[in-house]
């Protein structure tokens, strides 16, 4: 039985949750999401709350139970609150800028790399060496802070790179003479 799956998700207020089908829209102040329900998943509205039952009791629906009621959470989450990580880039010449619609960094090449910046996605330089990407869609912000950090990721002697805000890089002795 998903532990996860029994508790219902609370909708707050400002934000709207409706199954069509078999699909559940999440509307707030920050956008609209949608996400298709798996058949092996029921789904409803019941007092203001959000409810996610198994069709049946198959090891996958049970799975499917639990994992589509976090997938809603975080919908609805995002559209009233939404998701932001946090960059850090560390070298010496290493620096970043938005420009319009994409993201220009500076990170040791010959050439600058150019990000464009996807639709649904705010990204802030407050400082060249910090860049914050924000959004209402928690898998999208995700893979586009991955992505910028894919470009450089830290280096373990120097620390080198860009890397998550929260992220600690374990460093590694030099040579000895």
């Amino acid at each position: 039985m998903s532990r996860v799956g029994k508790n219902p998700v609370a909708v707050p207020s400002g934000v709207t949750l409706a199954v069509d089908g078999r699909k559940v829209k999440a509307k707030g102040k920050l956008g609209e999401l949608t996400l298709p329900l798996s058949v092996l998943v029921d789904a409803g509205m019941q007092d203001g709350k959000f409810w996610v039952k198994p069709v049946n009791e198959t090891k996958q629906a049970r799975m499917m139970w639990g994992t589509t009621r976090n997938l809603v959470r975080n919908m609805v989450r995002g559209v009233s609150q939404g998701y932001s990580k946090s960059l850090e880039i560390n070298g010496v010449g290493y620096r970043a800028a938005v420009q319009g619609k994409s993201l220009q960094l500076q990170l040791g090449y010959s050439h600058d790399v150019n990000f464009p910046i996807p639709e649904g996605i705010t990204i802030k330089c407050d400082k060249p060496t910090s860049i914050t990407i924000t959004g209402a869609d928690k898998q999208r912000v995700g893979q586009v802070a991955a992505e910028i950090r894919s470009y450089r990721g830290p280096e373990p002697y120097k620390g080198k790179g860009i890397k998550y805000d929260s992220e600690t890089i374990l460093r590694k002795e030099g040579k000895k003479k």
